[in-house]
């Protein structure tokens, strides 16, 4: 009898030990996994700078894990391999309504929103001796649109059809960005797209050696695009973007989200995106990135519908009517 009271007493032990190491304050954490992009890109750093502001303000223990970034990371949302992450607005589109890119796999149909954060950039880059100044002009020209199957290829295939254009009109390459950037230092490729954050670390770094421009899009193309595509917004690139750049040129971008199951709890969703927003600055402390996290931001060009929980803090603070 006395046996069996201490293996009792121990199991209690055991279980009060756990308890306490998965407290904070007293409570029991949230764990949660982040699910963001390769160490060398943007999702990973800016990943763990929101979760640092996270798990230092929330009973939220959340860990970061590098992955293949958005459409990975909304298949493992959808497998419930990851709990939150990060993902580009039209590739959630496309995941979510099985079209485009993702026709040929079976829709993500438990993703959510739960804010965006801010614009990926649509640039197209070419030598500025080059002669081409518009879309119009890559027809017959040695374009790189990304990887087959990318979110940049299905950029490039929008955008060049908001100008008449088709793959069959140009003679494609389907490189990543560092492979564009080598390709059109060595003479290669004519032109190259380029969906990503700016100032991007391939185009800066082949602007040392080269002078670059990027084509700017017509206003009357970027109003169709926006009515095609609910997901593009219309953003300008400067000197602030890139120090080279002599004149304002305008694009437009997709949006870098926050996602969640459609499974997590809607208190949890409201938390996450209640402190987010409130303590921005300790973000943009961890990653410049941070810096565009604001309620106006990141209600912008929603291409899920919000989780009920990050809705209903959005509807609290007047940013969602």
């Amino acid at each position: 009898m006395k046996k069996k009271l201490m293996a009792a007493l121990a199991l209690v032990l055991v279980a009060v030990l756990i308890l306490g190491a998965c407290g904070n304050g007293g409570g029991t954490q949230t764990r949660l996994i982040m699910a963001t992009g390769g160490t060398a890109g943007t999702y990973y750093p800016l990943g763990g700078a929101m979760a640092g502001v996270l798990n230092n303000h929330t009973d939220m223990q959340i860990t970061v894990n590098a992955s293949g970034a958005s459409a990975d990371n909304i298949q493992q949302i959808g497998r419930g391999d990851a709990h939150i992450a990060l993902a580009q607005n039209d590739v959630m589109y496309y995941a979510f309504t099985g079209t485009s890119i993702w026709s040929a796999t079976a829709p993500v149909t438990n993703l959510a929103t739960l804010m965006t954060l801010y614009p990926e950039t649509i640039q197209i880059v070419v030598e500025a001796n080059s002669g081409i100044y518009s879309v119009y002009e890559l027809a017959g020209r040695r374009v790189s649109v990304g990887d087959i199957g990318s979110g940049v290829n299905a950029n490039a295939t929008q955008v060049l059809a908001a100008h008449g254009l088709t793959m069959n009109d140009i003679n494609e390459f389907n490189l990543n960005f560092g492979q564009s950037a080598d390709a059109l230092r060595d003479g290669t490729i004519d032109a190259f797209f380029v969906t990503a954050a700016t100032p991007n670390t391939a185009i800066n770094e082949l602007a040392t050696g080269r002078d670059l421009r990027l084509l700017s899009l017509d206003d009357a193309v970027i109003a169709n695009l926006i009515a095609d595509y609910p997901f593009y917004v219309r953003v300008v690139v400067d000197s602030s973007d890139y120090t080279w750049i002599t004149a304002p040129v305008v694009t437009v971008a997709v949006q870098a989200t926050l996602i969640a199951s459609t499974d997590m709890d809607d208190d949890i969703a409201y938390n996450i995106v209640r402190t987010l927003i409130e303590r921005s600055n300790e973000v943009a402390q961890g990653h410049a990135r941070g810096a565009y996290i604001s309620p106006e931001n990141a209600v912008q060009s929603v291409s899920v519908p919000f989780h009920p929980g990050a809705e209903r803090f959005f509807r609290e603070i007047g940013a969602l009517s």
